[in-house]
C-alpha cells in the first residue's frame, strides 16, 4: 500500500485528548472516502490537524476485497501512528432506512450489502457511514469554508450532482436518508426547449443532474452544436473567447442559478459551498451570485457561493468528522 503523505505522529498526538468509547482509547479520527477508483483515509487530531494520509486503489466489483481494503488501512493508520481511531466513511449512496445496507452507490457491488455491520464486526467498533455529499458538507461547515455559518448547503458538481446539509454542526439525514439530494428534483423554471429534459438513470427526466453534471453540460453542448466535447475543454473555450462555448456556459450558469434559488427558497442556507471538478470553474462564481437575484423569492439576496477551502480532502476530512 503506498503511502502518500505523512506527519510525525508524536506532534499530532501531543495535542490530542483521547475519547473513550466502548473500554478502549480511542486516539484518533479516521476518515476513509470510499470511491469507485479510489479508497483513501485521513487521521485528525480533534484540532483538525491532519497527521496521515493514505491512497489505494478500490479493488473493482469485490465487495469482500473492498471490506478487507478498508480494514488494512485501518490496520496501517493505526500501526503507525500508535493508537486506536474512531472511524467514519464516506460513499456514494447511503444507507437504507428499510434495511440497512447500502443503496444507490455507483459501486455496484456495494449495493444491498451489509456495508457497516460488516466492517464494524471486523473492526471492533462503531463504524459512522455518510453520503459522500454529506461529508463534504460537514467539512466545509466544521472548519472549512463555511466555518461558523449556522446552515449550510454543500453541492457536488461533478460526474453526478449531490448535496448535503448540515444545520449547526450536525448532517441533516433524513427520514427517507435523502436530505440535500436536489440532484433528483427537475430544473426549475425550465423553458421550453428544456421540457421534458434528458432521460436520467434514475427513471425521470429533466433532473437537474442531467443539466449540472459535467457529463450534462457537455451533452447539452453537443446537442446545440453537434460538436461533441468534455466539460473541461467546453469551459476553456469560454475563457478563450469561443462563442459556442461561451453560449453553453452561459446556459450552464443560468441552469444552476435557478437551481440554487429554489433551494434558498425551500431552506434558506447561511452559505452555500461548490464541491467537485465543475466548482473550479471561475465563471460559476463570477456569475451566479448576480443571477440569483432573479429566481430568488426576496428582495435580495445575501447568501454567498462558495468555494472550498480543503478542495478534493473535503469529503474524506468530512468522513474523519462523523
Amino acid at each position: 500500500m503506498g503511502r502518500i503523505d505523512r506527519a510525525k505522529p508524536d506532534l499530532c498526538q501531543a495535542r490530542y485528548h483521547p475519547d473513550m468509547e466502548n473500554g478502549q482509547t480511542e486516539t484518533w479520527r479516521l476518515g476513509i472516502d470510499l470511491g469507485g477508483t479510489k479508497i483513501e483515509l485521513i487521521a485528525l487530531d480533534r484540532a483538525g490537524n491532519e497527521c496521515w494520509r493514505q491512497r489505494i486503489a478500490t479493488p473493482q466489483g469485490d465487495y469482500v476485497g473492498t471490506i478487507e481494503a478498508i480494514v488494512g488501512l485501518v490496520g496501517s493508520a493505526e500501526t503507525a501512528l500508535g493508537g486506536r481511531g474512531r472511524v467514519g466513511i464516506g460513499t456514494p449512496g447511503a444507507i437504507s432506512p428499510v434495511t440497512g445496507r447500502l443503496r444507490n452507490s455507483n459501486s455496484t457491488c456495494l449495493n444491498g450489502q451489509p456495508l457497516r455491520e460488516d466492517l464494524e464486526a471486523r473492526l471492533q467498533r462503531p463504524v459512522r457511514i455518510a453520503n459522500d455529499a454529506n461529508c463534504f458538507a460537514l467539512s466545509e461547515a466544521t472548519d472549512g469554508a463555511a466555518a461558523g455559518a449556522e446552515c449550510v448547503f454543500g453541492v457536488i458538481l461533478g460526474t453526478g450532482v449531490g448535496g448535503g446539509v448540515v444545520v449547526r454542526g450536525s448532517v441533516l439525514t433524513g427520514p427517507n436518508a435523502i436530505a440535500g439530494e436536489w440532484g433528483h428534483n427537475p430544473l426549475p423554471w425550465p423553458q421550453a426547449d428544456e421540457i421534458p429534459g434528458p432521460a436520467c438513470y434514475c427513471g425521470k427526466s429533466g433532473c437537474i443532474e442531467t443539466w449540472l453534471s459535467g457529463p450534462g453540460l457537455a451533452a447539452d453542448h453537443q446537442r446545440v452544436t453537434g460538436h461533441a466535447l468534455n466539460a473541461e475543454v467546453i469551459a476553456a473555450r469560454a475563457v478563450a473567447g469561443d462563442a459556442a462555448c461561451m453560449e453553453t456556459m452561459h446556459r450552464y450558469t443560468d441552469r444552476l442559478a435557478r437551481s440554487l434559488a429554489q433551494v434558498i427558497n425551500i431552506f434558506d442556507p447561511d452559505c452555500i459551498v461548490l464541491g467537485g471538478g465543475l466548482s473550479n470553474l471561475s465563471c460559476v462564481y463570477e456569475q451566479v451570485p448576480a443571477l440569483l437575484g432573479r429566481y430568488v423569492f426576496s428582495d435580495c439576496v445575501r447568501t454567498p457561493v462558495v468555494s472550498p477551502r480543503f478542495g478534493d480532502s473535503s469529503g474524506v476530512r468530512g468522513a474523519a468528522w462523523l
